[in-house]
């Protein structure tokens, strides 16, 4: 592992980094908000059908 090197590297990427636009912010924010709400949805659904083939109830 060259340490120098790794660090040259990593300052040189958060010179690069710079702050979002609102906009961008926004667009990520609904974009990340979609795929939770989708990953729950299909997990709900998944154990919905699954609590209808075992006869599980409430």
């Amino acid at each position: 592992m060259d340490v120098p090197y790794d660090l040259t590297s990593y300052v040189r990427v958060l010179k690069m980094a710079t702050t979002p636009t609102r906009e961008e912010f926004m667009q990520v924010s609904k974009i990340a908000g979609a795929g939770i709400l989708l990953v729950g949805f299909i997990g709900f659904l998944i154990g919905v059908i699954m609590m209808i083939l075992t006869g599980g109830g409430f």
